[in-house]
């Protein structure tokens, strides 16, 4: 009898270190602080968790892992396993989903933007794009189209951005180019310091960054029709690591990416634009709104030859550029 107990409880020490050993625990890059940019992270991390009984989890780092500009780099070493970056930080290492970025696309939903990423992110030579870092894209983090806040005085025509400094990136900095404006590639931790000591007169952002980054602290007007585009920033996973799960814990996190990013873009669209408004308000910010015709004359310098530029550029790099500008203007047209 005493032989069976003792077995008995032998086999439940075993089963309890094989319980700890089967334990999943992933480091999560991103920075800045919690925001609605990063809500759809921090809901799969409750999912995730949630679905495997505390038995994978996500431990998510602000800024203590890595920058912003090298959680691609410390994914594609395993320093981390799962990070958000944003495609124009590093326009060469990731050129595939930059098509996303290009000026005046038209975009006109976070669930398009979603729709779009994840189209995008599936396709063949995104997939070999990021495989070249050892990365896995996940998911993308859906951001409405961005508006300039600035100081001084307020552009009253598209002319008065002649020679204003602006922090904007990728297809955004390009569009700014096309009207005069200098545009400056920073990221978004730096902007505010960059705004206080006069570096930039201009920042363009989406509303959520405007209000987290302090720039609506200072600023004096804001673009509210500009539109000139948006940035893409997936978040992605470690391909070893993402191998390495177990079935189940594969399945709870690639399960999960649905249901945060509804998440996601109920608290963005909630949440985050009802804040909006009384932020600007409240800090007396002047709006400026531009002409149709304004307008239309900035996506036509714009739009058009931004995108020309980018399929024959990355056609000459080997990517399939033709191709994946008309899958995604293809989907757009198809919404309308």
């Amino acid at each position: 009898m005493n032989k069976i107990l003792g077995r008995v409880a032998m086999s439940a020490v075993i089963a309890a270190f094989a319980g700890e050993a089967m334990a999943v625990e992933w480091n999560v890059s991103v920075w800045g602080k919690r925001r609605a940019f990063t809500e759809h992270v921090e809901k799969l991390a409750e999912l995730v968790s949630e679905k495997t009984g505390g038995d994978f989890t996500l431990n998510i780092s602000y800024g203590g892992l890595s920058k912003n500009r090298e959680n691609l780099d410390g994914i594609s070493i395993g320093a981390f396993e799962m990070a958000q970056f944003c495609a124009g930080y590093h326009r060469d290492k990731n050129p595939s989903i930059t098509v996303l970025e290009l000026p005046f696309l038209g975009v006109t939903s976070l669930e398009q933007e979603v729709a779009l990423s994840m189209a995008v992110y599936q396709h063949p030579a995104a997939v070999a794009d990021l495989g070249r870092w050892n990365a896995t894209l996940l998911m993308p983090s859906p951001l409405p189209q961005y508006n300039i806040v600035g100081v001084g005085d307020a552009p009253a025509t598209l002319a008065d951005f002649e020679g204003l400094s602006v922090r904007a990136t990728g297809g955004i900095g390009a569009a700014m180019k096309s009207i005069g404006a200098v545009p400056t590639s920073m990221s978004a931790t730096e902007v505010r310091q960059a705004m206080d000591s006069g570096v930039v007169k201009a920042v363009s952002f989406a509303p959520h960054a405007h209000m987290s980054f302090g720039t609506i602290e200072n600023g004096a007007w804001w673009t509210t029709n500009l539109n000139p585009g948006t940035v893409n920033c997936p978040v992605v996973v470690n391909s070893d690591a993402l191998a390495d799960l177990s079935d189940d814990h594969r399945a709870a996190l690639l399960g999960s990416v649905d249901e945060a990013l509804d998440h996601y873009i109920s608290n963005y669209n909630g949440a985050t634009m009802d804040a909006w408004g009384p932020a600007l308000e409240e800090r007396g910010i002047a709006s400026v709104t531009f002409a149709d015709s304004e307008l239309a004359a900035f996506k036509e310098a714009a739009a058009a030859p931004a995108a020309a530029a980018w399929i024959e550029q990355n056609t000459a790099a080997g990517l399939p550029a033709q191709e994946l500008y008309d899958m995604v203007t293809g989907m757009i047209a198809d919404s309308m």
